[in-house]
Formats: C-alpha cells, sequence, structure tokens
C-alpha cells in the first residue's frame, strides 16, 4: 500500500474504451480503495467510456485527441508523487501493488522510472513471440512501448519536460529521455490487447512497428508515421 508521502495517480488516457476501461480500473482498486487517485482522460469518446470510469470512482476530464496529448493532460491534473500511466485495454496483472512498492523502495527510485512485462492477450504461439521481442527492446535498447505503462515520480517527469503533444511514438520519446539506465523492469506482466495484431496478421502488424519506429529514428515527422501506423 502507498505511503501518504507517496500517493500514486494512475492515468488513463481513453477513446471509445468502454469495453475494456473497467476491467483495467477494477484491476487498479483491486475491489477496493483505489492507491491514490485514477484519472481517466477522454479524448472525446462516442461510447460509454465516461460514464464507466466514474461509475468505478475515477475522474473524468477532457482533452484533445491523441495519448501524448491526454497523458499529459493527466499529469498535469494529478496530486500525486508518482504517475503511473496505463493504457485503457492494459490490464496490469494481480501482483502490480508489489511490483510498484518495490520500485518505490529503491533508495534512487526518484530517478528511475518503470515498465510491465508485456502480456497479449492471445493464445496464439505468435503473440508469445511478439513478447519475447518486446523483452529484447525493452532490456537491450532501452525502448518499451507505451502498452506496458511507465511508473515515475511526478518530479523526474517534470524535470524531464512530461510527455509531448506528439501525433504517435510519444511514448518512444520519453523512455528515450529517461534513458535505458534508469528504466527497470517491474516483476509483473501487463496483459494489453492483440487486436491490432489479429486484424492485420502478426506478421505484418511486427513490420510495421518496426519501419514505424525506424522512420522516427529518421527523422520522420510523427504525423506522418501515425498515417502509416494505422
Amino acid at each position: 500500500m502507498m505511503t501518504p508521502m507517496k500517493r500514486l495517480s494512475v492515468i488513463i488516457p481513453a477513446l471509445d474504451a468502454a469495453a475494456g476501461l473497467g476491467n483495467v480500473i477494477d484491476r487498479i482498486t483491486c475491489g477496493g480503495a483505489a492507491p491514490g487517485e485514477i484519472i481517466v482522460v477522454d479524448g472525446g469518446s462516442a461510447d460509454r467510456t465516461a460514464e464507466v470510469a466514474r461509475s468505478r470512482g475515477a475522474t473524468v476530464m477532457s482533452a484533445r485527441r491523441g495519448r501524448g496529448i491526454q497523458m499529459a493532460a493527466g499529469a498535469v491534473a494529478a496530486k500525486g508523487d508518482w504517475l503511473l500511466f496505463l493504457h485503457a485495454d492494459t490490464v496490469p496483472g494481480p501482483a502490480w501493488r508489489e511490483a510498484v512498492a518495490d520500485l518505490l523502495s529503491d533508495p534512487d527510485a526518484g530517478r528511475r522510472a518503470g515498465v510491465f512485462r508485456l502480456r497479449l492477450d492471445d493464445p496464439a504461439p505468435w503473440a508469445r513471440c511478439v513478447e519475447w521481442g518486446a523483452r529484447c527492446r525493452s532490456r537491450f535498447l532501452g525502448l518499451p512501448y507505451g502498452d506496458q505503462g511507465l511508473l515515475i515520480s511526478a518530479d523526474f517527469y517534470e524535470s524531464l519536460g512530461g510527455f509531448r503533444p506528439m501525433a504517435i511514438m510519444e511514448d518512444v520519446d520519453m523512455v528515450r529521455r529517461i534513458g535505458r539506465r534508469r528504466l527497470v523492469t517491474l516483476d509483473c506482466d501487463a496483459r494489453t490487447s492483440a487486436v491490432r495484431y489479429r486484424r492485420a496478421g502478426y506478421g505484418i502488424r511486427v513490420v510495421r512497428n518496426a519501419f514505424c519506429l525506424g522512420c522516427y529514428f529518421c527523422g520522420v515527422p510523427p504525423s506522418l508515421i501515425a498515417r502509416m501506423y494505422g
């Protein structure tokens, strides 16, 4: 459990996320009180996203569409000493509180950031390959994606300049500023939706993701990368 000096703000950017958002908030609260506050930043949903969030005790605010923009807005409103950014289709594992507490107990935690291990909600063998690739990318390149969550102290987040208003790659931009040596993989999975992989096909989606990442490092504008991402 978080102490008063380490109050946690969970920030969830959402857009038409009513179908899965309840599962994320239920896991955060674990059927009881939230360890701090939960802020759902709605990017203009046409479904019951706001209603689902409020019915579970979350604070709902609105922001212009775009995960980077929405997460930045949530961080400004947050009151916690620590921030946990989660996608609306990413459910942390049952032991997430213990994993968070482990990082916070580190004397150097204030200048580090944590991410969960990626787990896709698909039993297909290809899903395990994607998860393995994500582990390697996180460990050796220091490039976890946003669907692995991000735990970071509010002070450290502010010192880095926060999330930038990018059309895409806001997660990569942030972890590059954090730096590989200051990233910690938490001892907990985060189960995220594999719908994009199933829809396009695992091989095509993996190649497309890699292509978009390469374009970003080559300086292609994020607005153009977003069109290619699909």
